[in-house]
């Protein structure tokens, strides 16, 4: 039946474009709808034009009311045979989701509602496939998320949802900028993926001839900028890590990192506080969320959890002593599957991520984990086991993380190669050997604090899985 009406559709075009241009390059547009509508008194008999899409047609023969829609708002467009000098054409032409131009006078109707009453009227986008009378894909979020086009278009509170995400890092980024960082760009391919602990997408490019990977992290280049003499440096852009999707997951999403020389991580938890809560104030308006069935004051003081006190008093280990077979041992028996080559920061993170992470619901920061856990913070001078790293933690999951940044280019080494042999044993997460990075760090790399965070804060926040909170969220290809 679908099939059909977008039959009929190309007929109509075929038609209409015997006596105009179904697709013209320019329209005439006195204003946006919204704008038009608030100052209808002050139209009088001027003469107006209005762009937008049929939203609905009332064919009463010799005339028809169009509902036109824009961005902005909704307006009433007559069509009628004595007065509109397209009538006929458009009459046997015109479908609901059409875009059109119609210029005319502003009237209200008996009924009281703002009206363009058109002299002349033409199509200036021709619709080939109908619009739903209502979104079939309401309730199935593939097909929502598949013609996430329709889902806005049908949605406001999708649209809204996308507003508010812009609003979000527009506070990132004005609240760092205000701060007197500057932004960069970094390169998204790379010869070796790092920054991160994460499996990347391998890409091939031709003129060199070689494999290079979609960056996983901002990390290193912005360090090697402080290198080059930049003290306040951020990002904001995609990364990409070949794993898993699910509420909290992406292969793709937006990521800002930001990096301050001659900070450690107690100055950067202090700046990232007030980054945080103004960012969520500026997106939601309010700093109490109603987050997972939990509600959170985000106005409160973020309280300082040490990791190894936590991870023993839910686990009964201690991270810092616990031997490799212990935290195996606890780890299946919490049913989390444990692979051989797992080394001990692995197994460190997987039994936090299932026995204590979820525990942790108001806002916090979770500081000083084993070194084996991050592999680039530098190392407490009072307990070289541990390394002066926090995160944000709140509603059970991670909001960000940040470090004071290890300089000393020996230590990282040592560091990078006890990845590497991790990665011998088939850890494809575990980080590689970046060389240049080394080589940057050996020319001297200030004192520095980083500070990292995704949209999962905002998509946790709203109440939504990650994915829904992106435009286009990769899809599994369609059946047919």
């Amino acid at each position: 039946m679908r099939e059909d009406l977008a039959s009929e559709r190309r007929k109509k075009l075929l038609k209409y474009g015997e006596s105009a241009p179904p697709y013209p390059a320019r329209v005439r547009r006195s204003a946006p709808i919204e704008t038009l509508v608030s100052s209808f008194r002050r139209l009088g008999k001027k003469s107006v034009a209005v762009t937008g899409r049929v939203w609905s047609v009332r064919d009463q023969g010799k005339i028809w009311f169009l509902d036109v829609k824009d961005e902005t708002g909704v307006i009433q467009v007559i069509l009628s045979k004595g007065d509109t000098a397209e009538f006929e054409l458009l009459s046997e032409t015109l479908d609901r989701g059409d875009f059109i131009e119609a210029q005319g006078k502003a009237l209200t109707t008996k009924r009281g509602e703002k009206s363009i009453a058109a002299q002349h009227a033409r199509i200036i986008a021709k619709a080939l496939r109908p619009l739903p009378t209502e979104w079939y894909g309401l309730e199935d979020v593939e097909t929502r998320l598949r013609k996430r086009y329709l889902d806005v278009l049908f949605n406001p509170e999708v649209k809204e949802l996308l507003l508010k995400k812009a609003v979000f890092w527009d506070a990132a980024r004005s609240f760092l900028k205000k701060a007197e960082f500057t932004e960069l760009e970094m390169p998204v391919l790379e010869a070796v993926p790092g920054g991160a602990e994460a499996e990347p997408f391998i890409t091939h490019y031709r003129a060199l001839d070689e494999d290079l990977y979609m960056r996983i992290s901002l990390e290193l280049p912005l360090k090697k900028m402080l290198v080059g003499g930049f003290e306040k440096i951020f990002e904001i852009g995609k990364i990409f890590r070949n794993e898993g999707i699910d509420a909290e997951h992406l292969q793709d999403y937006t990521q800002m990192e930001c990096y301050a020389a001659y900070w450690d991580y107690n100055d950067m938890m202090r700046f990232t506080e007030k980054l945080v809560k103004q960012m969520i104030r500026k997106t939601f308006g309010t700093l109490k969320m109603k987050t997972r069935n939990h509600t959170i004051s985000w106005s409160e003081p973020f309280a300082r959890i040490e990791y190894a006190d936590i991870f023993e008093k839910e686990t009964g280990l201690n991270p810092l002593s616990a031997t490799e077979a212990q935290l195996r041992e606890k780890a299946r028996a919490l049913g989390v599957a444990v692979e051989s080559h797992y080394g001990k920061g692995r197994l460190i993170d997987l039994v936090y991520k299932k026995a204590v992470r979820g525990k942790l619901v108001k806002p916090c920061f979770l500081i000083n984990p084993p070194v084996e856990v991050e592999p680039l913070a530098k190392r407490m001078e009072e307990d070289p086991r541990r390394v002066e790293r926090f995160q944000i933690v709140a509603a059970g999951t991670e909001m960000g993380k940040g470090f004071s940044e290890l300089n000393d280019p020996i230590d990282q080494r040592e560091r990078f190669e006890e990845q590497m042999r991790l990665r011998a044993k088939g850890d494809r997460e575990a980080q590689q050997i970046d060389e240049e990075f080394l080589t940057a760090m050996e020319y001297g790399m200030p004192p520095a604090a980083g500070f990292g965070m995704s949209e999962r804060l905002f998509a946790v926040l709203a109440g939504v899985p990650v994915r829904e909170t992106v435009a286009f969220p990769l899809m599994k290809k369609a059946k047919n």
